[in-house]
């Protein structure tokens, strides 16, 4: 196996020359590249150390903001907090978290990701060159499309150092980008060109089909369903969404958050490096990192233009933005022709069974017209206010392999808006990104995005209204019980009736018009 493991941007800078390996964080990497010389081939890094510490100014003036940015930043600063998060696992409950523990985030490009030497030229040219290449990329499409897709197949194995709790979440994890795209994902330990799934430290991958054995790792906190899945999109093809060039259109970035080692995982693509197959930024994307990602101070280093979603960046999910754009990508759409089912809510017929549909979140049946099945249910809103009441999970059950998912629906006559006030939720733990459990209601315009998440008890109070007459909420969890509660009515009178009014709500109102007059 031939892979060249890099040192990132900022670490090479801050350690670049004849002292890389002097100093605390030198020692460190040191230790950490003796211990996984084994997995990987790092005899070209010091070959390449020059070239990319002379590139970190490069990327640190693309990231400074101006001068109006950063008054705007200020402005929105004075009004977000995260809460300090709650911890699970010892060893951290999401990959930026882990990766920082074990060291692997100072050495991994983006915080998780391995590239071979062609995938490094690629990177070092389009900064140097400022983009002029024009390879394309968050799904990996370059000069050597689609030679970096998986035609036949993942085929996989399992290293003896891969448990059965790592076995198992991946397989999940498999299944889980299998169901609703053409892609296969097979066991075969004899394949010279597979992904092979090993215990080493952090979570990290390869970025799309390599043509040799190629490492995916889930190490200690890793083995989880939702890990694993951004991991595996890495491997058929996936960039980080908070990579693409039209970021800064929906993220305020917030550089003096960001731990300085770690300024290079927020390094933009170019509109000439970046395919996004014209769809929408979603901030619910699994391959977005949460808003506190790489964060020095525990203040966030990511905020959406629309603070509502604050929580959502750091989903355990794959979003339908995402089924859609790997169909695309793998050219899964091809399969469906004429005949194929007439989906609705912008869904699209299932390369698997073209008469049936893949649909937006919250939506479900054949033709995405009607509620998912399984726990849930519908209610209808009137002119009063009623409360929607219930619980997820399984009851003294500690952390589980599987989120328990259940799919409501409000419905209201046609033409009507629907009013949605929080008005209870459980205590914990909290995550950003919600990894555990969370609330995710669909007010949001565009049903085809990811809707609105939220798991702190903070946000008891919080009013949204719907631009449609059904509000889809799914309501999700994998450790516990998540007992909530929602108030519910039709009608826009937010400014009308102060039983509505709450801090959060004031607070999202003041920070909406300040995104007008700025």
């Amino acid at each position: 196996m031939r892979i060249l493991l890099l040192i990132l941007l900022l670490a090479l800078t801050v350690n670049c020359g004849s002292d890389f390996f002097k100093g605390k964080l030198g020692s460190k990497i040191k230790a950490l590249l003796e211990k996984i010389k084994s997995s990987m081939n790092v005899t070209s890094l010091l070959q390449i150390r020059e070239k990319f510490a002379k590139l970190r100014d490069k990327i640190k003036k693309k990231l400074a903001l101006t001068p109006q940015r950063k008054a705007e930043v200020d402005k929105i600063m004075k009004f977000i907090k995260l809460n300090k998060e709650d911890r699970i696992q010892k060893s951290g409950d999401t990959i930026s978290q882990i990766n920082k523990r074990t060291g692997m985030a100072d050495i991994l490009f983006q915080g998780d990701i391995v590239l071979t030497d062609d995938q490094a030229n690629e990177i070092t040219d389009e900064i140097e060159n400022e983009g002029k290449n024009r390879t394309k990329r968050q799904a990996y499409r370059d000069q050597w499309y689609p030679q970096t897709i998986w035609p036949d197949g993942v085929e996989y194995s399992f290293d003896p150092s891969a448990d059965q709790l790592m076995r198992t979440v991946f397989v999940k994890a498999a299944q889980a980008w299998m169901e609703d795209t053409c892609i296969n994902f097979r066991e075969n330990p004899s394949s010279p060109t597979r992904v092979r799934l090993f215990k080493q430290n952090g979570c990290w991958s390869m970025i799309g089909n390599t043509h040799r054995e190629q490492m995916l790792s889930l190490g200690d906190g890793c083995a989880t369903v939702a890990i694993a899945t951004h991991e595996i999109g890495h491997a058929i093809g996936f960039w980080h969404t908070h990579a693409r060039y039209d970021r800064d259109q929906y993220l305020y970035f917030i550089p003096q958050n960001v731990i300085p080692s770690w300024l290079d995982q927020f390094a933009l693509q170019t509109p000439q490096t970046n395919e996004n197959y014209g769809l929408p930024y979603d901030y619910g994307s699994i391959m977005h990192y949460a808003a506190s990602s790489a964060s020095q101070n525990g203040k966030p280093t990511m905020v959406p233009r629309d603070q509502t979603y604050l929580e959502t960046l750091g989903s355990p999910f794959i979003s339908f933005i995402e089924k859609l754009m790997i169909n695309r990508h793998y050219g899964c759409d091809k399969n469906c022709g004429q005949g194929s089912a007439q989906c609705r809510m912008g869904g699209f017929p299932n390369p698997r069974d073209c008469s049936r549909c893949v649909c937006p979140s919250g939506y479900g049946g054949d033709l995405c017209d009607q509620r998912p099945p399984g726990c849930g249910g519908v209610v209808e809103a009137s002119n009063d206010v009623q409360t929607l009441r219930d619980g997820v999970g399984v009851p003294n059950s500690g952390e589980r392999v599987d989120m328990k998912v259940c799919n409501y629906w409000i419905t209201a006559p046609e033409g009507s808006r629907i009013e949605v006030r929080i008005s209870g939720m459980a205590n914990g733990p909290y995550i950003h990104g919600c990894v555990f459990w969370g609330i995710e209601i669909n007010t949001q315009r565009d049903q085809l995005q990811t809707g609105f998440r939220f798991c702190n008890p903070q946000d008891i109070g919080l009013t949204l209204v719907s631009s449609s007459n059904i509000v889809p909420i799914i309501v999700y969890n994998r450790v516990g019980v998540t007992p909530f509660a929602v108030d519910y009515r039709i009608g826009d009178l937010r400014f009308l009736n102060h039983h509505f009014h709450s801090f959060l709500w004031i607070r999202d109102i003041y920070v909406r018009c300040i995104h007008r007059f700025v």
